[in-house]
């Protein structure tokens, strides 16, 4: 159990609270596989099996008006959205159960780029970064590689294999969001391995020390990458120092499914979800929850209630306020807000 030398229980800095519930607009299954803020952190964006990403505005989220302000209609399920950082917020790329990436433009609700490299298998995950004035995208996907290409020109610029071709699906990438050369990816194989860029032959580095696949991988700062698998854990690893596991957290339930993992950077904070259908916060200081709130909503048609927590996303652009939403596999969306103690 870890604690922090200067105080033997794990306090919570921030008085997070219910804000606002959005119920799912279809009467079907509905599971939300991926949401994202833009750029400004105004507009969220989902994605999932419902074959269309929604688009709300915050503030109209906040004001109980659970409208969509737009809908774009996709031709396969969604399992990854990532906004486009050179675009404004004005095209989000979506990585679907097809194999293919797609960028649509946000306001004419049209695709704009498409590139289907993957041989028709699953991708699981896209990602951005600007690189020496160009933007690079990257992909991961069920047929164990990563793709990187420049969308301006549509051309793949390289094709990486974990493991040597044998860390089976890639489920997870992650440019080093503070403008370094690094790569995470997370991976079947129970491994998560961090690349340069600017030579992806071998990784730099290779994460070793959970037991079962890595779901996700994200960078908490340049020299601190957070893990998540379905082993139930969710592990901080400082790059820096030895790749050395600094931090395991433990308390959601994970055993199987994609529960979600977002880091907010600012506040050092990893909310993941479960399956239990609860959402759980930890703080990079400690291994403990910090926080824990169930999602409501209703049991299935057959009076079972076999829902959990499928997604989750932290807003990035304040320092004394936080935003919080989540996912679930009913499609219902809960936004939590809080201020700093």
């Amino acid at each position: 159990m870890d604690r922090d030398n200067n105080n033997n229980i794990p306090r919570f800095d921030w008085d997070l609270s219910f804000s606002a519930v959005v119920s799912s607009p279809s009467a079907g299954t509905d599971a939300i596989g991926a949401i994202e803020f833009d750029p400004s952190g105004e507009i969220l964006a989902t994605g999932g099996i419902a074959r269309k990403i929604r688009l709300y505005h915050l503030n109209s989220m906040l004001g109980n008006d659970d409208h969509v302000e737009r809908c774009i209609c996709t031709p396969a399920k969604l399992s990854s959205l990532k906004w486009r950082p050179d675009s404004s917020g004005r095209v989000i790329g979506s990585g679907d159960y097809d194999g293919v990436v797609t960028e649509y433009d946000v306001e004419r609700g049209v695709p704009v780029f498409e590139r289907d490299e993957h041989g028709g298998r699953k991708i699981w995950s896209v990602d951005y970064t600007i690189h020496d004035g160009s933007v690079l995208g990257a992909s991961g996907s069920d047929d164990g590689t990563v793709q990187m290409w420049d969308p301006r020109n549509g051309g793949l610029e390289e094709t990486v294999r974990p493991g040597g071709g044998t860390a089976g699906a890639i489920c997870s990438v992650e440019f080093d969001p503070f403008g370094g050369n690094s790569l995470a990816v997370g991976c079947a194989d129970r491994n998560a391995y961090v690349y340069d860029i600017r030579r992806l032959v071998d990784p730099m580095f290779v994460l070793d020390g959970h037991t079962k696949t890595v779901t996700y991988a994200r960078f908490m700062d340049q020299h601190t990458i957070v893990t998540g698998s379905t082993d139930g854990s969710v592990k901080l690893w400082d790059i820096a120092n030895g790749q050395r596991v600094v931090r395991t957290c433990r308390g959601h339930v994970n055993s199987r499914n994609f529960v979600g993992l977002s880091v907010w950077r600012r506040g050092g904070l990893v909310v993941s979800g479960s399956e239990n259908n609860e959402v759980f916060v930890y703080d990079k200081r400690w291994g403990e929850p910090v926080w824990v709130r169930g999602l409501g909503g209703q049991t299935d048609r057959f009076g079972s209630d076999r829902r959990f927590v499928s997604s989750v996303c932290w807003r990035q652009s304040d320092e004394d306020w936080c935003t919080l939403v989540a996912g679930g596999s009913d499609g219902v969306l809960e936004i939590f807000s809080g201020i700093r103690n």
